[in-house]
C-alpha cells in the first residue's frame, strides 16, 4: 500500500480509535498515544492536537491527577457526547468495513471461477 493511503486510512480512524480506548476506562495522552503506536503504528505528536480538538467538540472532559513521581497528568475521560459518538462512529465504522470487504471479497466476472473451469464438459 502507498504510504500516503496508509497514513490516510490511520488519520482516518483514529478518532475512532481514541474514543473506543477512552470507552474501556480514562486515560492521560501519553498512554493514548503509546497505545496507538502499539497497535497502528500512530506517531506520538499526532495526539495532542486531536485530543484538544476533541475536548473543543465536547467529545472529552479532563481532569487532573497528581503524580507522586512528577507534575500532575491531565486524563481524559468520555462526555455523554463522546459516547454517542464512539457509538454512531462504530456503527459507520461496521458499515463501511462490510462494503469494502464485499467488495474486495466479490470474484471478478471477467476471470473464469477456476472449479468451474477444470470441469469437463458434458459430453452427448
Amino acid at each position: 500500500m502507498p504510504e500516503v493511503i496508509e497514513i490516510q486510512l490511520k488519520k482516518g480512524v483514529l478518532g475512532l480509535c481514541v474514543l473506543a480506548l477512552l470507552a474501556r476506562g480514562d486515560s492521560y495522552a501519553y498512554e493514548i498515544a503509546s497505545r496507538l503506536a502499539d497497535a497502528v503504528d500512530m506517531g506520538e505528536g499526532t495526539i495532542y492536537p486531536l485530543m484538544r480538538r476533541m475536548q473543543g467538540d465536547g467529545l472529552v472532559a479532563t481532569y487532573h491527577v497528581e503524580s507522586s513521581s512528577g507534575p500532575s497528568r491531565k486524563y481524559y475521560r468520555l462526555t455523554d457526547a463522546g459516547q454517542a459518538s464512539l457509538a454512531t462512529q462504530l456503527a459507520d465504522w461496521r458499515s463501511f468495513t462490510n462494503a469494502v470487504n464485499g467488495l474486495l471479497d466479490q470474484p471478478d466476472p471477467q476471470t473464469p471461477d477456476p472449479q468451474t473451469a477444470a470441469q469437463p464438459e458434458d459430453q452427448a
